[in-house]
């Protein structure tokens, strides 16, 4: 997948579209470009077999979130409450903003 064009970003509540997750809503723990794979919380849980080490003294089945394809799930608003794509406007000052496709409302930009 080319590097830049993932619009969804850590903390944004999504709602998974797709797959046996179908219906959830949570929020993003992780982005990975390279592969266009988004971790979000409570959902895709998988069992994985841990060997004892320091983090995990005991060992055993630990549960954990998997990836999901970004493909699979749209960005919820906070305004209009629905689930939306999401559409990239530049203001007059020239920043670029993300904004509902439903109602035009801005998502907050953590970076600042």
């Amino acid at each position: 997948m080319a590097e830049g064009t993932l619009h969804i970003r850590k903390n944004d509540i999504v709602k998974i579209i797709s797959g046996r997750e179908k219906g959830k809503v949570g929020r993003v723990l992780k982005v990975d470009r390279d592969k266009g794979r988004i971790v979000v919380e409570k959902a895709n849980m998988v069992k994985r077999h841990t060997k004892p080490g320091k983090a995990n003294p005991q060992g055993g089945i630990v549960e954990k979130e998997a990836p999901l394809a970004y493909s699979n799930v749209l960005a919820m608003c906070g305004k209009c409450n629905k689930p939306t794509r999401i559409a990239m406007v530049v203001d007059e000052s020239g920043e670029k903003h993300r904004t509902c496709r439903h109602c035009g409302d801005i998502f907050e930009d953590k970076k600042k």
